[in-house]
């Protein structure tokens, strides 16, 4: 009888340790709000199942989703997360342009599948339908496990995906709690987690609720501005994956300007040392502007802030844009670039505008010999410009404009310089 006991106790504990491993091995996480493990080992083998039967068109947008804290390693900063779209609609021009705009993966309710055959008769879509909690595409294999979410206390027993790869949540009135409590869920999982969307404004904090976001979202709209609006969002965060191509410029002249009105940027970020915003007088040479970031004997530190320079200077706005440093408000997207050129965008808290002394500053691109570039800036101690990566590998990231002189090299982003509202345009034009 000892044996059969000890037996039967062996047999349970590899069976729940090869449980765990096969969990784990899946990457379910090992501690969920609402799940138990035993509940998640028990769904396991309906999980691997499904795991690489999924054969939807999907519609996969890399985008870097940088973290907020500094101290996350540069090699995280700029893992790139994949963020899926699908659209539930059933008008033919929000259709037309999402298709137009690389979106080709369509929702249906189960009485419009003939829709979905004479959408599929005139664009390349791939249409999936909406039936009994369930996502199925034409040949009625399960896609996706669909759930509407209407309190706290159901988010709380939300089962498991047991069919499906993908899961869907539609939620009454409130998002953001729910986005964050599912993301921690089902953190390190292989589940691909959607939420509905009906505005760009939903859709941008289901894609970045607790810095990671769900894994993409179902926009479900009729008409086709939050489409367009959606896709300005995903290429201005795809910026963020490219280099920008800055130049080394040689400084040729500096001079005393007088007074004028400048502007400080005040960000909801925290500016790293090498990072700062794309100012200059001239839209085609923009300098790297640093941030004060960096310790000083003159005044404590302030890393959220960028003292930018007068009103009339451009600043480099996410989508290739430009905008007036005294257009920026509150709640406004700038670009913010290091000495690499791995940029990512910021949301401006304020501005401030005050009368302040000013010094002009000149330069010549190196690899482009005899234009010249300009920039206005306060004449202060904390006010910098970014320099050059050192071949030594010095730490000196930034020169003082009060120190700066002729033949020192600072950073320019050198671009078009014809702007119509911000946009580059073809056009000939002279600025000096």
């Amino acid at each position: 009888m000892v044996r059969l006991i000890n037996a039967i106790s062996k047999e349970g504990t590899e069976r729940k340790m090869a449980l765990s491993s096969l969990a784990s091995m899946a990457g379910i996480p090992k501690q969920l709000p609402f799940f138990t493990r035993k509940r998640i080992c028990g769904n396991f083998n309906m999980l691997m199942n499904i795991n690489n039967k999924n054969g939807v068109l999907q519609n996969i947008y890399s985008v870097t989703m940088r973290p907020f804290s500094p101290m996350m390693s540069s090699e995280t900063n700029r893992q790139q997360k994949l963020k899926q779209v699908w659209i539930w609609t059933e008008s033919k021009q929000v259709m037309t342009v999402a298709v137009e705009r690389g979106w080709n993966t369509f929702l249906f309710s189960a009485h419009h599948r003939q829709l979905a055959s004479d959408w599929s008769s005139i664009a390349l879509i791939n249409p999936l339908f909406i039936e009994e909690e369930g996502i199925f595409d034409s040949e009625r294999k399960r896609i996706a496990t669909f759930i509407e979410v209407s309190s706290p206390q159901q988010l709380e027993q939300l089962p498991l995906v047991g069919e499906a790869h993908n899961l869907i949540l539609e939620f009454s009135d409130w998002q953001v709690i729910p986005a964050e409590n599912i993301i921690a869920a089902f953190q390190g999982s292989q589940t691909t987690v959607f939420a509905i969307s009906n505005t760009l404004s939903e859709a941008q904090l289901f894609l970045e609720a607790l810095e990671q976001g769900l894994g993409g979202v179902v926009l479900k709209v009729q008409d086709v501005t939050a489409v367009l609006e959606l896709k300005d969002y995903f290429d201005g965060r795809n910026e963020e994956r490219n280099r920008l191509s800055l130049t080394k410029a040689t400084i040729t002249g500096v001079h005393v300007a007088g007074m004028g009105d400048r502007v400080c940027v005040d960000l909801c970020s925290i500016l790293n040392p090498g990072e700062g915003l794309l100012v200059g007088s001239f839209a085609r040479g923009l300098f790297l502007v640093h941030s004060e970031c960096l310790e000083s004997n003159y005044i404590a530190s302030r890393p959220f802030r960028v003292n930018a320079g007068p009103v009339h200077g451009y600043v480099a706005i996410p989508g290739g844009k430009t905008s007036y440093l005294s257009e920026l408000r509150a709640g406004k997207e700038v670009n913010i670039a290091d000495q690499t050129g791995l940029q990512r965008t910021a949301i401006v808290g304020r501005i401030k505008i005050e009368k302040r002394p000013l010094v002009l500053i000149e330069a010549e691109g190196d690899s482009d010999s005899g234009n010249r570039y300009s920039i206005l800036l306060q004449n202060a101690e904390t006010v910098a410009l970014v320099r050059p990566m050192q071949e030594n590998g010095s730490r000196n990231t930034a020169i003082p404009v009060t120190s700066i002189k002729v033949g020192d090299e600072v950073l320019i982003r050198v671009q078009g310089g014809a702007r119509h509202t911000g946009i580059e345009i073809q056009e000939f034009i002279v600025e000096k």
